[in-house]
């Protein structure tokens, strides 16, 4: 049964684009020649329905299971500087999320159908999980605003590092090092003291050219990325598909407010645009890639068996060795300096507690040392 959709609507301001505020004008503006560069914005709800877990859900989300490791604080699994001190608790995170493992959503599918047809501006996305890619979104077309999975390389020399052997080592537990300097291997998430990507800084003004808006299942919290929201032309109407009102949505003459699941809402419009059999088409190919990528992974699995059990002796012989913050929840096996893949192993029963169903989304970027988001700029939407 389809979730409630609110369409929200300021009697004050009758929609200038638009012939109302709703789907079915919705649906006319986007098949009428006036609506040719569509901008999308993706947030954590997004991949809700995949099966993964926001940031902040109580008891769900991904902060409150790392919570139960007892690390220093839970965004330390994302901390650059704890990731150069200890890789283990982002590797043992890495096992559980690495992408394989999820199936992109209708959602997903609407954003690479609206590619098929040409009218796909850009797709900038908040999460890490790469599902974008998985459902068939040209790589052209996707700016990861956070950094994703898709690409990983040495914290210290910056060389790239290859995609096979980095699942490798993500699916058989071990820390993969750099070939050149033996650096640690980091995918190209961004941490709490990164820099944002630059292809996103870059791709910014494109949406001076947009003709229309779509932000799905994020909350608009996290700056810089929620600012992109109010780079639109004023002319440029704006769709939110969420959960709840966020931002200052419901504040533009065509602005259109869809509450409800993200998928549902999506199924809905392709209705009306006469487009649910070619969604459906494209979300039914999803389903092959998956059963091709869990065949593979099967076969590696099979090929090289955990460790964990079998050097569980051997840790407990080394905690000694690690830092008094964390030894009391951590166990580390620190790589030999000539061993590229040394296994670096933590105590699996606590890690399985404390990852159940947990899978994280791109953490808000804040400048080193800071305890809050930084504000977002002071932007003019444009006239």
């Amino acid at each position: 049964m389809m979730d409630r959709i609110m369409r929200r609507r300021d009697k004050n301001k009758e929609p200038k684009v638009l012939k109302a505020r709703d789907i079915p004008a919705l649906a006319h503006y986007i098949k009428s020649n006036e609506c040719k560069n569509i901008a999308i914005m993706l947030g954590a709800g997004v991949s809700t329905a995949a099966g993964i877990p926001d940031f902040r859900s109580p008891k769900t989300g991904l902060y409150s299971n790392l919570a139960r490791l007892n690390l220093p604080h839970p965004e330390a699994v994302f901390d650059i500087s704890f990731f150069r001190n200890n890789p283990v608790p982002f590797y043992s995170l890495a096992h559980e999320l690495y992408p394989g493992k999820f199936r992109p959503t209708l959602t997903h599918s609407f954003v690479r159908l609206l590619s098929e047809k040409n009218l796909l501006l850009k797709c900038f996305t908040q999460n890490i999980d790469t599902l974008e890619r998985r459902a068939g979104v040209p790589g052209n077309k996707i700016i990861e605003a956070h950094g994703s999975f898709a690409t990983q390389r040495c914290i210290d020399c910056k060389s790239e590092y290859d995609d096979e052997r980095m699942k490798k080592h993500v699916l058989e537990k071990k820390i993969p090092r750099c070939d050149r300097c033996k650096g640690l291997i980091k995918p190209d998430i961004v941490f709490f003291g990164e820099a944002l990507p630059a292809e996103f800084i870059q791709s910014i003004g494109l949406l001076n050219s947009a003709d229309l808006l779509i932000v799905m299942g994020t909350s608009l919290t996290v700056h810089p990325f929620a600012s992109l929201a109010e780079m639109t032309p004023s002319s440029c109407p704006r769709v939110l598909i969420n959960l709840d009102k966020v931002g200052d949505f419901g504040d533009q003459p065509d602005d259109v407010i869809l509450l409800g699941q993200c998928d549902e809402v999506v199924k809905q419009l392709c209705q009306e645009l006469g487009w649910e059999k070619e969604l459906s088409r494209l979300w039914e190919k999803t389903a092959y890639s998956m059963e091709v990528e869990e065949g593979e992974e099967a076969g590696v699995v099979a090929a090289h068996p955990s460790t964990l059990d079998e050097e569980a002796d051997k840790i407990q012989a080394e905690i000694n060795a690690i830092s008094e913050s964390i030894e009391e929840s951590l166990k580390i096996n620190e790589p030999e300096a000539d061993d590229e893949s040394s296994p670096e192993d933590i105590d699996e029963e606590r890690l399985k507690e404390a990852l159940a169903d947990a899978v994280p989304r791109a953490p808000i970027v804040m400048p080193s040392g800071a305890t809050e988001p930084p504000a977002s700029p002071e932007i003019q939407r444009k006239g």
